[in-house]
């Protein structure tokens, strides 16, 4: 079996240097044999995803922003564990959507996050989760996701 730095070679993810925090939090904590990594924006390349889904943004744009909180998580983990080989289990996303009332799309648009860590890190990546919305997010990002890890 492939390792996670393998398959994201396959998937042509490079991962990028992990964001900062932009307020009074830090980006991880592990704890025990748990790694919490605080919510990661839809934030790539080319820079902040922004919009909102039923407004300016559709279900396909709100899956790669969920698809870039997806890496941005994953490029945590290594940050905080070296390998990311030491990640034994997805354990839970929490994700946020910035979009109008009248989108109801909400879980889709999280599983361009799923779908990647289901990608990568295999039957582990498979996790519990929750998806909802919300009238805006920080830096008016589309998505934001958080996660629990558990590492070896």
């Amino acid at each position: 079996m492939s390792s996670p730095e393998d398959r994201l070679a396959a998937l042509g993810i490079t991962l990028p240097a992990p964001m900062k925090a932009v307020a009074n939090y830090v980006p991880f904590v592990l704890s025990g044999n748990h790694l919490f990594v605080s919510g990661q924006v839809s934030a790539g390349p080319d820079g902040l995803t922004l919009g909102r889904l039923g407004d300016n943004m559709d279900l396909a744009a709100g899956q790669a922003a969920a698809r870039l909180c997806g890496i941005n998580l994953i490029a945590q983990c290594k940050a905080a564990l070296g390998e990311l080989s030491r990640v034994k289990r997805v354990v839970k996303l929490g994700g946020f959507v910035s979009c109008n009332p009248n989108f109801t799309s909400i879980p889709q648009v999280i599983n361009g996050c799923s779908d990647l860590m289901v990608d990568v890190f295999g039957d582990a990546g498979r996790h519990a989760r929750s998806a909802v919305s919300c009238p805006v997010l920080p830096l008016g990002v589309a998505v934001e996701i958080d996660g629990v890890f558990e590492v070896s």
